[in-house]
């Protein structure tokens, strides 16, 4: 089930059995905003909590609802639908994505290595190409232990 925050607009994807037929209390992970969510009612009710303006009187639109349970006290992190940012890109995943290209380059090396005999008649100037490679490759590890 889709649920859109009545504050700022956020579409939120929640498991219609976290909800209960009576309705719940929702807090949008992106701007706070807190409010009442029926999965009957086709236009829900406004949002109790208004950050910028104090509500004192709460009035709704189904009187079937408890109204009890509803003015309880939100505590934090107990809230239903959660925001996490799209993106956080951190140099963790850089090294990850590093070490994965070089497995994938020595991959590649090797299967034409290996195939270099059948892909030879395709590309004629295969094997020279992989000569050269390789001792391109055996001058970088001389050029490494020379740093020492």
């Amino acid at each position: 089930m889709i649920i859109v925050c009545p504050s700022c607009g956020k579409n939120f994807d929640v498991d219609t059995s976290l909800i209960p037929d009576k309705g719940r209390l929702l807090k949008c992970g992106s701007c706070d905003q807190t409010w009442f969510f029926n999965k009957n009612i086709s236009e829900q009710t406004k949002p109790l909590i208004d950050k910028p303006i104090k509500q004192k009187k709460i009035l709704y639109e189904d009187e079937n609802i408890d109204k009890a349970e509803t003015n309880a006290p939100i505590k934090s992190g107990s809230e239903l639908v959660k925001y996490k940012p799209k993106y956080n890109f951190t140099f963790g995943k850089f090294l990850s994505y590093i070490i994965v290209s070089i497995i994938t380059f020595i991959a590649i090396i090797i299967v034409l290595d290996t195939f270099k005999d059948p892909l030879g008649n395709i590309f004629p100037n295969l094997e020279l190409i992989l000569y050269n490679l390789f001792e391109t490759l055996r001058d970088l590890i001389l050029f490494a232990k020379d740093l020492n």
